[in-house]
Formats: structure tokens, C-alpha cells, sequence
């Protein structure tokens, strides 16, 4: 990500005829594709018995978040200006991410195959509800919303999805015997998405229009939401009454966003001011990872149970070998 951030602002630092390029989309349904076609129906059906779980997470996603990104608006005009506020709700209203809150919930230990439904069900859902919540939310920061819109959101990501399930019955089994391969293709797409994002952001003079101390202080909004969302989810999931596994999957796919949906959906929404208004979502992208890496970590080194018998057992054993 860095290295793609790096580069798109050296890319953007040489001339260029003109800088209303359309970026190249290319990659945004070929992903789509290859996730539809690499999930399979059994783990949509296992994930929906969880029924609980999932409504929590969507809850926390497109509910809480957009209440705390409503809340904000009390920050305008003294910490944040309105375009990098408009950035922040509409990084709210995104939903959450699929690879990451999969990958952290099996390093702590988590409820897996509810993680990987849980980011499926948001994507999903967020197709339509994400621009459904940004025009009435957004008023007229979301200049580009119209049925169109929603149209060309379905037609980059839903439809390229659900080919991929249709021919999954073909092709699953290629995909899965080129998992390596597969999986540089799904960050590349990633990279060229975030890639083209800084690029506009640098041609346009983002980094002119917003000054050390606004970008200061968006950070530290960011901060302030990222922990509210991260205690919410870990506590709040305690109070409902969910276990371990399934609380760790709850604060890690309910309290991040989607920085491969959101880019994608964020240049048919806001058109030309697209790069101001992704700025917050990929800087709280960035935040995210750091902090649920930590956590994660963290998680892995909890004494479960299990665990604790295991040690017990193995001590016993140890001593009677002594003890011979």
C-alpha cells in the first residue's frame, strides 16, 4: 500500500495533458469475479445459522457507524472542513472489509467460517445500502448519486460477483489449485485500486487543499472512531451474550471498513471530488490494519481452556518422567 501510495504521488509529480482521466476499473470486477467464484454455497449457508452474529455486525457497520459519523458534524468548521468531513461520513456509511477481518479473526483464534460470511453479507449488502444511506446522509456531497449510480455500483461489483458464483461449479476447482496465484491477482487489483485513488488525489492537489493541522486532526477524529467502534464491539458483544470465538469475529468484521469497495464506490458517488472524499477512508484504512494487526496479536496469547488442560498434561507428564 505504501509502496502504491508512493508511487502514484512520484507519477503524479510529471506532466500530464490532462488530469480528468477516467481511472481504470478493470480491476474492481475482476475481483469481484474471483471472490463469488471462490466462495462456495455450503459457507453462505453454515454463516447464515449464525444469524445473530451477522445482524450484530451489520448493525455496527451501518448503524453505529453512521451515527457516529452524524455525530461528527458538531466538528465542522473547527476541526475538519466540510469536503473531509463528507470523506468521513461517507467512510462510514462503507461496508466492511472481507480479507483482513478473516485473517485477523484466525490469528486470534476466532470464529473463522462466521468471518468469512460476515464480510461476504456486508459487501453484499453495502452494493445497495452504502448509496441508498449516501444521499439522504450526504445531501449534496454525493452530487453523483442517481439510479445510475446505483446501476454502475451493481453492474463493477454485484454482477461480476454472482457470474462468479454461477460458474463456480467449473472453475472452483482451478481457483482453488491456484490459491497462490489467485491471491497475487486479488492484491493487485487492490494496489492498482489504491494506486489510481493517489494518483487522482496527487493530480488534483489534495495534498495542496488540505493543510499539516486539518490532516493532524482527522487523524485524530479517526483514532477517536476506531476505538470507539473496537471497544463497542468487544464489550458490547460480551453484554449480548456471544463467546469468545464470535466476539472476535464481531469486533474485527464490525469495526473496520472496506477500502476496495468504498474506492470504487466513492468515483461514481462523488465524480470529480472523489479524491478529497476518499482521503479519510484510505488514511483510516492504514489506522485499521496497525491497530487490528496489534490486537490480534494480542488475542493469539490467550490462555484458552483447552490450552490450559493441554499444559496441565504435558506438566504431569514431565514430572513422572522425572520422578522414573
Amino acid at each position: 500500500m505504501a509502496s502504491a501510495s508512493a508511487a502514484s504521488w512520484a507519477a503524479g509529480r510529471r506532466p500530464c495533458s490532462s488530469t480528468k482521466s477516467t481511472p481504470p476499473r478493470s480491476g474492481r470486477p475482476a475481483r469481484a469475479f474471483l471472490y463469488g467464484a471462490r466462495l462456495s454455497t455450503r459457507e453462505v449457508t453454515d454463516g447464515l445459522r449464525h444469524w445473530r452474529l451477522h445482524l450484530t455486525i451489520l448493525a455496527c457497520t451501518f448503524v453505529l457507524f453512521p451515527l457516529f459519523g452524524l455525530a461528527a458534524r458538531g466538528l465542522v468548521p473547527g476541526v475538519l472542513t466540510p469536503p473531509l468531513y463528507s470523506g468521513l461520513l461517507f467512510l462510514c456509511l462503507v461496508p466492511s472489509t472481507v480479507q483482513s477481518s478473516i485473517a485477523f479473526t484466525s490469528v486470534a483464534r476466532g470464529n473463522v467460517p462466521a468471518a468469512i460470511c460476515a464480510g461476504s453479507f456486508s459487501s453484499i449488502i453495502g452494493i445497495f445500502l452504502t448509496p441508498l444511506l449516501a444521499a439522504p446522509l450526504l445531501g449534496g456531497g454525493a452530487a453523483g448519486f442517481s439510479g445510475g449510480s446505483l446501476l454502475k455500483i451493481v453492474v463493477q461489483l454485484l454482477v461480476p460477483f454472482v457470474a462468479g458464483q454461477l460458474l463456480r461449479r467449473w472453475i472452483g476447482g482451478f481457483l482453488a489449485r491456484h490459491k497462490k496465484a489467485i491471491g497475487y491477482v486479488d492484491r493487485g487489483s487492490i494496489l492498482l485500486v489504491v494506486y489510481t485513488a493517489f494518483s487522482q488525489g496527487v493530480t488534483a492537489g489534495v495534498w495542496h487543499q488540505v493543510s499539516a493541522g486539518r490532516l493532524g486532526a482527522l487523524l485524530g477524529v479517526e483514532a477517536v472512531l476506531l476505538a470507539l467502534m473496537l471497544s463497542l464491539t468487544w464489550f458490547g458483544a460480551k453484554r449480548l451474550g456471544f463467546g469468545r470465538e464470535d466476539r472476535i469475529t464481531i469486533q474485527f468484521a464490525g469495526s473496520k471498513k472496506s477500502l476496495s469497495a468504498g474506492l470504487p464506490m466513492a468515483s461514481v458517488l462523488f465524480g470529480a471530488e472523489a479524491s478529497l472524499a476518499v482521503l479519510p477512508l484510505m488514511l483510516f484504512h492504514q489506522m485499521q490494519l496497525m491497530v487490528c494487526a496489534v490486537i490480534a496479536k494480542r488475542r493469539s496469547r490467550d490462555v484458552l481452556p483447552g490450552d490450559g488442560a493441554d499444559v496441565s498434561v504435558e506438566a504431569a507428564a514431565g514430572r513422572v518422567g522425572a520422578s522414573r
